[in-house]
């Protein structure tokens, strides 16, 4: 994701109409999907995640392809499709012709010819192909240059801030046992970007370095040809077993969830996240805050779009009546002398009577992603930041890093020795905003807390959040996007899903691997709002406001590691308090799945993105 962009108007947009099929040829297996392919397996082992055609406009959206003559011939050894495609883009059209085919041998070719009817401007035209991480990060790859080279090396182990590899015609990885899998990339020149930084569960390999300019123009009416051959040879004794299943029913078979021995990680702080324009809204709602009880009260205040010294009071009159750990998080501007900054903030929490138990800082042009080949904008040195925040509030634990997401921690990364704590957020819709995708952020979450801790080293403290499914910020254009329809968008400040069971049980897979780290504090949600936690029109908890009230009741207790039968179905986070264990379960799919559950609880159905809590004796799961 290049970024920032300006006005990124037409992102993603997940159409509920599209066509969906699922394509065989022996061993070879896809999912076709409105023109692109995902889910590319052989003998049940996944070889790539997706190969898709995309079309970008000058602000990084992506241009909706009108799909049209698609022609599907299958048999058992072989499948060929075809299609016409056509996008618009202030007035010129380009069409497109694809042709796609797969055979028992494990060949499998998607060509698409592009041709606009004048001066086409793009900012990436052509072939996104993502390798999935399980398995693959950190492991054997060769990688064939466009001058011919060869490089024998691993895909990036930790997630690599900056592209790994440039000037890609083709690559090998072994995906399993027995497995080669060839990925060449015909038409043009790709490098790669490690999509994990986003929190998406792809390495991405995609057209046109990023470090050439854009927008550029394709030339009317001269045809331009992309294509991606992979070709995948041997075999894997690897049962498919446990891929999701496809039925609306749930299956016979009960996934086992099964507590055991403490992991000696506690349950870090449960908290939210309110603005000084919320701050007064909850006043009216101190029963449903102390119903929840989270722990931490994380504090926005920004100048840079309007906040006052006057609105501190909001968080002042809160403090009073509701007693938890205030944070402050500052956005720092950055227009002139540090310390009289600092001081001018000073003056105006004593005025307003707001006493913050910590202080964190990000400077106001670091929410902003800096893409590679692109300059850094002007800003102090982190250092001389914390210096002028430490000399101004030396009583109070100091915290940096970044506002907005790892890629930007990650890419500038602060010095850690002067502050207590760091922080980042996470966002899972900033590439993809279907069900399945966001569900995949999951299991991105242990490599950004793993690429985390390095930069940060083994003692520094970690909190974490904001990390609602809900874009709060976007780094890489001017504004969040509405959603008054509530479709399922890229980079929106309303996602219906947050309010939905589809939001509970994402938090639970989130908290399922946030317990697995030594993360101390994690704000889920907002307290009011599109991402707030308390329904609009009633003031009762919504879906993600139970799980926020149960993870607070966690907060502390010993986390016991949970063995889960098939983790990308079903994902549980448990807690032992010495006489009691307490554990959340949530079915991460879209259809029903049967659980089996330790001790007195035993088999439960759980619904499309259904979640339990149990409440056990701790004799009863535990020897």
């Amino acid at each position: 994701m290049p970024g920032p962009a300006k006005g990124y108007e037409l992102m993603n947009k997940v159409s509920t109409e599209r066509s969906v099929r699922t394509l065989k040829a022996g061993p070879l297996q896809v999912r076709f999907e409105h023109g692109n392919l995902r889910y590319v397996r052989y003998h049940g082992i996944e070889i790539l995640r997706a190969i898709s055609y995309v079309v970008r406009d000058r602000d990084w959206g992506t241009l909706s392809l009108v799909l049209s003559d698609i022609v599907i011939d299958e048999n058992s050894d072989s499948f060929r499709i075809s299609y016409g495609a056509t996008c618009c883009n202030s007035g010129v059209e380009l069409v497109l012709k694809a042709e796609i085919s797969g055979s028992a041998d494990g060949m499998l070719r998607f060509c698409v010819d592009a041709t606009p009817d004048g001066g086409f401007e793009t900012n990436r035209c052509g072939f996104n192909v993502l390798h999935p991480i399980d398995g693959v990060a950190g492991q054997p790859v060769r990688v064939e240059h466009c001058n011919g080279d060869i490089e024998e090396t691993k895909f990036p182990d930790l997630i690599e801030p900056w592209q790994p590899f440039k000037s890609i015609r083709a690559l090998t990885h072994y995906p399993d046992a027995g497995l080669t899998a060839t990925c060449r990339f015909l038409g043009d020149e790709f490098e790669m970007e490690d999509q994990r930084n986003w929190s998406d569960a792809s390495l991405k390999t995609y057209v046109r370095p990023i470090e050439l300019p854009w927008p550029y123009l394709l030339d009317g009416a001269k045809t331009n040809t992309q294509s991606i051959e992979l070709s995948i040879k041997g075999s894997s004794a690897r049962s498919a077993a446990g891929l999701p299943t496809r039925k609306g029913k749930a299956e016979d078979t009960a996934i086992h969830v099964i507590p055991e021995i403490g992991s000696g990680k506690v349950f870090p702080k449960t908290g939210l996240v309110v603005t000084p324009e919320e701050a007064n809204q909850p006043l009216g709602c101190l029963d449903v805050l102390r119903k929840v009880s989270p722990q931490v009260l994380l504090c926005h205040y920004d100048r840079t779009v309007g906040h006052v010294g006057q609105d501190l009071s909001s968080f002042a009159a809160l403090q009073k009546q509701f007693d938890a750990q205030y944070e402050l998080e500052y956005v720092v501007v950055c227009d002139g002398n540090l310390d009289q900054e600092f001081r001018a903030l000073k003056d105006d929490l004593a005025l307003a009577g707001f006493k913050p138990d910590s202080l964190l800082v990000c400077p106001s042009v670091d929410r902003q992603s800096t893409p590679p080949g692109s300059e850094w904008p002007d800003c102090p040195p982190l250092a001389d930041i914390y210096n002028a925040a430490r000399k101004a509030f030396p009583d109070i634990s100091l915290g940096g890093g970044m506002f907005s997401y790892f890629t930007e921690l990650n890419r500038k990364r602060p010095p850690v020795e002067m502050l207590d704590f760091v922080t980042h957020a996470t966002n899972p819709i900033v590439h993809a905003a279907d069900d399945e995708s966001v569900m995949e952020t999951l299991e991105t979450l242990p490599h950004i807390f793993r690429s985390a801790r390095a930069i940060l080293g083994s003692d520094k403290e970690y909190r974490l959040g904001p990390t609602t499914i809900a874009m709060r910020q976007n780094p890489y254009g001017s504004r969040t996007f509405p959603n008054p329809n509530g479709e399922l968008i890229c980079m929106t400040h309303d996602d219906p899903r947050h309010r939905e069971q589809f939001g509970a049980a994402w938090a639970i897979g989130y908290g399922m691997q946030v317990s697995a780290t030594n993360i101390s504090r994690w704000v889920l949600a907002g307290m009011i709002g599109a991402r707030g936690i308390v329904d609009s029109e009633n003031s009762s908890l919504l879906p993600i406001g139970d799980v926020v009230k149960a993870f607070s009741t966690m907060a502390g207790k010993t986390v016991l590691s949970c063995c889960v039968g098939d983790p990308k179905r079903i994902a549980a986070v448990a807690v032992d308090d010495g006489t009691h264990v307490t554990m959340l379960v949530a079915n991460l799919t879209g259809q029903s799945v049967n659980v089996e559950v330790g001790g007195s609880v035993g088999r439960k159905a759980l619904g499309a993105y259904g979640t339990l809590q149990v409440e056990l004796l701790r004799s009863e799961v535990l020897n």
